[in-house]
């Protein structure tokens, strides 16, 4: 069925509510700072709970990158007030240290001051500090303290048979792993749509760039800061986390078991680089956890992911196979560094609008090359998306990047009426019209912003950025909460602290077979859904 055929099948009455139910979740990244500017060298202050159990506030690859996680909910307003939450009550207990909000990390003076995150001595908080090291050894620690964030989407249940029946399909089970993998497919192809209104990473401090194996042609912008004129997204780009022999993997998004089986055989690849790295040292400790192209699966790098939760012991795939797709990250987002949460509710809803065209649009299969062109098409806009004279190669033909989107938005704005009509209102309109003023002015989207506002202050992109992490830190630190309370915060950070005590405490055996289990179960397949 086509995309208008669809359209108009769904704009009913009687299928509103079933639309009108779109399930969110936001993952943030931020790096602790000190007032100077500086990467924090505390440890993650123990109010916050324990890193390894807690479910909202975590750490990433170092012990200074934070990560704030929402749990599902239904409510743009619902998701962004818990993020807000979480920022308030962190900041309640960080001293006078700040959130850096932009995307590419603060003045790094030695890639050792970069410590890796704690998860403590149990054999799975190893595990998770050993991966962490390997991705040390492999990129270097600079690379992994880029911050980013990540959106999380899926449809109502009740949205499901609804589509099944127009395609004449009973078992919907398979089918919404089909259409997710569609969703990405064509996802993969429009994903340069993301960096081009919301890349907000044009410029990189000097210090990251010393420590960067990224070939990407920059200019000085003063205050020892580096750019370039129309980039929107450098963190995205080959500065940022890159691995050149993901390429030759060609994992394919054709189908679930398709994905499944290139990622298992990325983890079960040995690499010829990464075994000169050594998998333990002379002592017998930990340098990576093997010396395969991907350590596990989720080192595999792309701007979405098909998701499903895992259960204790479960890899991404296994979950998959298991269950299908539950959900998808869109990890192609940058820091805004305009709001106090790295994320806004205009994003929200444009990816809402942009996932929902991917999800009903007709989506056939890409080949490789179909693939690499998307990939090439990304990264120029990511290097030069304002660019009034970029041209994109899209379905066979060269166009200029203007004209695409205009025409896409055409396509948007029936995305829009329907859930508008579903929600009532008119909010998903309204981000089409103020993003639409963006294309032919580039210079507001969020990277040409960020380079105005450097410029019109006469600050470099740290100047300005310590401005922001201030004027946020001074706005969250007084702000009561809203959706949660003080006290559900701290009885679920002391909880936290009580899982992984538990969880230390009932270990048994040796690291080292503690591994071999894991990577052992790891190839075992689960009871694939289709």
């Amino acid at each position: 069925m086509n995309l208008t055929a669809r359209l108009d099948a769904l704009n009913q009455r009687q299928h509103y509510s079933a639309l009108a139910a779109i399930n969110r979740g936001v993952e943030r990244e931020a790096l602790r700072i000190t007032p100077q500017g500086q990467l924090a060298q505390s440890m993650h202050p123990e109010a916050l709970g324990a890193t390894l159990t807690h479910p909202l506030i975590t750490t990433d690859y170092a012990e200074s990158l934070l990560e704030f996680i929402t749990p599902v909910a239904r409510s743009v307003r619902d998701t962004l007030t818990q993020l807000r939450d979480l920022h308030r009550f962190t900041y309640r207990h960080l001293g006078d240290e700040l959130l850096w909000p932009l995307s590419m990390p603060c003045y790094v003076n030695e890639p050792q001051d970069i410590q890796i995150a704690d998860f403590g001595s149990s054999h799975v908080g190893r595990m998770k500090m050993t991966y962490r090291m390997g991705l040390t050894k492999r990129y270097g620690a600079v690379m992994q303290t880029i911050a980013g964030v990540h959106y999380n989407f899926s449809v109502p249940d009740a949205l499901w048979p609804i589509l099944a029946a127009q395609d004449g399909v009973d078992d919907t089970t398979a089918y919404r792993s089909e259409r997710y993998f569609g969703l990405i497919r064509n996802f993969l192809q429009k994903a340069w749509v993301v960096p081009f209104f919301f890349g907000a990473s044009p410029v990189v401090c000097s210090s990251f760039v010393r420590y960067s194996p990224g070939d990407v042609d920059l200019s000085d912008f003063g205050g020892g800061m580096l750019y370039r004129p129309y980039a929107t997204s450098l963190r995205m780009s080959d500065l940022g986390y890159t691995n050149k022999e993901q390429a030759a993997l060609k994992i394919s998004y054709n189908s679930t078991q398709a994905y499944i089986d290139g990622l298992r055989r990325a983890v079960s690849t040995p690499s010829e680089r990464f075994a000169a790295i050594g998998v333990q040292d002379d002592s017998g400790e930990y340098l990576q956890l093997n010396s395969n192209i991907l350590q596990i699966e989720n080192e595999f790098y792309s701007s979405i992911r098909p998701k499903r939760t895992a259960r204790s012991g479960e890899t991404p795939t296994q979950a998959l196979e298991r269950g299908g797709v539950e959900y998808i990250e869109v990890r192609a987002l940058d820091v805004n560094p305009f709001s106090p949460v790295g994320i806004s509710a205009e994003q929200m809803l444009f990816l809402d609008l942009l996932l929902m065209h991917c999800l009903l649009d007709e989506s056939p299969e890409l080949d490789w090359e179909q693939q690499q062109q998307a990939v090439k098409n990304l990264n120029q806009v990511v290097l030069n998306g304002r660019d009034p004279k970029l041209r994109l190669q899209s379905q066979g033909q060269q166009g200029l990047v203007s004209e695409l989107l205009k025409d896409f938005f055409k396509a948007l704005a029936s995305i829009a009426e329907l859930l508008d009509n579903a929600y009532g209102g008119d909010a998903y309109a309204c981000v089409l019209e103020t993003l639409s003023k963006q294309i032919d002015h580039p210079d507001l989207t969020l990277s040409g912003q960020l380079l105005r506002d450097m410029r019109q202050a006469q600050q470099s992109g740290q100047g300005l950025a310590m401005q922001l992490a201030q004027t946020y830190r001074n706005q969250l630190s007084t702000e009561p909460l809203e959706f949660y309370s003080d006290a559900q915060l701290e009885q679920m950070a002391r909880q936290s602290l009580a899982d992984k005590a538990e969880i230390e405490g009932e270990q048994a055996g040796s690291f080292d077979a503690f591994l071999s289990a894991y990577f052992a179960a790891a190839l075992e397949k689960k009871n694939a859904p289709n």
